[in-house]
């Protein structure tokens, strides 16, 4: 088989065989990383072994006496058997509630969470009648989260799509490392927020901490109120009128339009003097670093 392999191998061009033996390299100077989909195309949007559940279908669960994998596994069980509208009861702050739901689903917390509450989903529409501690949303990858109340520290870390509204304050880093999907805070936002940001959008009705955006390397940020001070390479841009519809269409969603509408915002987005970083010269480095 080996020397058939070679033999063949030796009758392809160069270019041939450095195909054949992954060997390419691909140029993405000046492409696009936009994906298109087709609506039609079931399977890109669904999960093969995922349950049809019914949203009509309603359950209770009290979770009180029950640890968060328990609480997990029983969320499972009732997809499984059809309940597309599940409401938590009695969470008290435990962590890790509702973490990797690959399903549509209905799911309500009636109370607070803890840390990492409903991260790594891809579908559920989650609405939280309380709190949620650090790192809520963490790795969301589609759907619809809403805290009516705070939320904690890295807030959105790491999210790729979705809508992750938070109607409170959070605190800091969040979006960090964000590569998709939107962020929506209704009060304040603390440090760091939007640090090394990728991709998505992020609007704080509020006001945001210092070091905004930091070594951001693509997305928008909007704050409606006061920002303490911009990061590493996070710079001002025009509000256009496109973003302005946007951010009018999306805060009237989550009943967050502000009294005075959205001109007054600040559109922030990465000046992109880091994405030829490995060029800046040593004393450049220093000053970031």
């Amino acid at each position: 088989m080996a020397s058939m392999m070679d033999a063949e191998l030796k009758e392809m061009t160069q270019e041939e065989r450095a195909i054949a033996l992954g060997m390419t390299t691909e140029q993405l100077n000046g492409r696009t990383m936009l994906i298109e989909f087709d609506e039609d195309e079931a399977e890109r949007f669904t999960y093969p072994w995922a349950p049809d559940v019914d949203f009509n279908k309603r359950t209770e669960l009290d979770t009180d006496n029950l640890t968060a994998t328990q609480v997990n596994n029983r969320i499972r069980d009732l997809m499984s058997e059809g309940y597309g509208s599940i409401v938590i009861q009695n969470p008290r702050g435990k962590h890790a509630l509702g973490v990797g739901i690959l399903n549509k689903l209905n799911l309500i917390v009636e109370g607070s969470l803890g840390y990492f509450g409903v991260g790594l989903i891809d579908g559920p529409t989650v609405r939280i009648n309380g709190r949620v501690g650090w790192s809520c949303g963490e790795n969301m990858m589609s759907g619809i989260i809403v805290i009516e109340k705070n939320a904690g520290s890295t807030f959105g870390a790491a999210i790729r799509g979705g809508d992750l509204v938070c109607k409170g304050s959070v605190g800091s880093r969040t979006g960090i490392d964000m590569k998709g999907g939107t962020i929506i805070v209704g009060g304040d936002t603390g440090a760091f927020s939007g640090f090394m940001m990728q991709r998505g959008r992020m609007v704080v009705c509020g006001n945001a901490g210092k070091n905004l955006g930091d070594s951001m390397y693509d997305g928008t940020i909007y704050v409606g109120g006061k920002i303490q001070s911009l990061g590493v390479d996070a710079v001002p841009a025009a509000l256009t009128d496109l973003d302005k519809a946007w951010l009018a269409r999306k805060l009237t969603q989550y009943e967050l339009m502000p009294e005075k509408g959205v001109d007054h915002f600040t559109k922030i987005v990465a000046g992109k003097q880091l994405w030829n970083y490995d060029n800046l010269e040593p004393a450049e480095k220093k000053l970031i670093l």
